[in-house]
């Protein structure tokens, strides 16, 4: 983890580099301990562990910048490391946008412990850790013959980053994180296989889902066996929360500073407007304690705050760091969202199911893609026909095809569902009307 060690040696090079031509500079110091198993069946199939000592300082000279990365972390090495990226950095052309925030927008070191650390990360043996990728894989082997395969991944890792820029930021933030994934593979009548996978993350080993999960993988596998194509169509589309990210990343990727600065952006010229249904109103909240994502700064140091992205349809903020924002003669924002939540409804996935004539509950995408300038979209899909308020037939080898903003329009129902396990905590979510293309 970061030690005193570590800080003077950043200290010590962001001074080294002002000495030496840099009018400003912007140094961290990232450490990591990773770990990760894989069981194929009930054998041990990989076992990797590393750590990490990476310094990466970015340098600003004579309205050039330049960055560079290393893993020694000593000055002798680090001198002449740091005076030739310097030498090389004047080499490029000058880019007077790159700049370092404003020193008043930066993360003034007063926020509280987020638990994000689980202290006891070194005090958890490899023994507990294998064992539990190994039962994932045994509650479920040999207990249906129609299983080929099944793969368990355990992996976890900690990691800690110390930054100084060189107009009065300092700040450090340490972190922990814990995986387990069960994948199954089951022969059916045909030549597809049916295949599906479940997951569990905590930030706290105590808190991560150790039994159940190779269950609810083969459960999952289960119900896909039978996959065919419907009728061509419009249907009422179900995501459930564990593909609602899919739907709602173009709308993230439309409105970062990068793709509005170079007009890859269908969501150009959108702020103050609506651009989605009533029903969606999502919130960026940054300070939420023991939750993946959380955070009191970003990349550039800049203090993070609740913001409202969506209120009932209507856009309310871009995501533009310091580059972009000077480019284009625009206030800044934030570099990034941290954890994303919705306003929530009533009702939980079975609840928004049950209230369905005719629709596809989709469980997950094959390829696809959308265009990031005009918002059209085309995914491959699987899932579930549904009849009545009841999921009968699997589908695979469909695709739905539109526009995002009609899509996000046609929203009309938020379940009350989301998954903590992600930074996107994305509920259940129905559209009406979306086009499927089948036989």
């Amino acid at each position: 983890m970061i030690t005193e060690h570590h800080k003077d040696i950043a200290q010590w090079a962001m001074k080294l580099a002002l000495q030496n031509g840099c009018q400003s500079a912007r140094v961290s110091i990232i450490t990591g301990n990773n770990n990760s198993f894989e069981y194929r069946n009930t054998q041990l199939d990989k076992l990797h562990q590393s750590s990490e000592n990476k310094l990466y300082i970015e340098l600003f000279v004579d309205g050039r910048y330049g960055t560079f990365s290393t893993n020694r972390i000593d000055k002798n090495g680090l001198e002449a490391f740091i005076k030739e990226g310097i030498a090389s950095t004047k080499y490029l052309s000058p880019d007077i946008f790159r700049q370092l925030p404003n020193a008043d927008r930066y993360y003034k070191g007063n926020g509280s412990d987020l638990d994000l650390y689980d202290q006891s990360f070194d005090n958890i043996s490899t023994d507990q850790k294998l064992y539990i990728a190994r039962q994932a894989v045994e509650e479920i082997y040999e207990s249906d013959e129609r299983i080929i395969s099944i793969s368990s991944a355990y992996d976890d890792g900690v990691g800690a980053e110390y930054m100084i820029a060189s107009n009065g930021f300092e700040a450090e933030s340490y972190d922990s994180a814990f995986n387990l994934t069960v994948e199954v593979a089951l022969k059916t009548n045909g030549d597809a296989r049916s295949e599906s996978y479940w997951f569990d993350s905590a930030i706290y080993w105590d808190d991560l889902k150790k039994n159940g999960i190779g269950k609810k993988a083969l459960e999952r596998a289960l119900r896909k066996i039978g996959q065919t194509k419907i009728k061509s169509g419009r249907y009422d589309l179900l995501l459930d929360n564990t593909t609602s990210s899919r739907l709602f990343s173009p709308i993230i990727s439309a409105i970062y500073g990068t793709a509005l600065q170079q007009k890859n952006s269908f969501l150009l010229n959108k702020l103050g407007e609506k651009i989605a249904s009533d029903k969606l109103t999502v919130t960026d909240t940054p300070h939420l304690n023991r939750a993946f994502g959380a955070r009191w700064f970003d990349g550039e140091g800049v203090a993070t705050k609740e913001r409202a992205i969506i209120e009932k349809g209507v856009l309310k903020t871009y995501f533009i760091d310091t580059y972009n924002s000077l480019k284009m003669d625009v206030m800044p924002t934030i570099a990034s969202p941290s954890i994303i939540q919705t306003a929530q409804g009533n009702k939980n996935h079975d609840e928004l199911l049950h209230s369905i004539q005719k629709g596809i509950w989709v469980t997950g995408f094959n390829g696809g893609n959308s265009n990031s300038t005009t918002g059209d979209f085309s995914f491959g899909v699987e899932g579930f026909l549904i009849e009545n308020g009841i999921a009968t037939t699997p589908i695979s080898e469909m695709n739905i095809t539109g526009n995002i903003l009609t899509l996000w329009e046609n929203l009309i129902d938020v379940g009350n569902d989301p998954r903590n396990s992600s930074p996107w905590r994305l509920p259940s979510l129905l559209f009406s009307e979306v086009n499927f293309s089948g036989l």
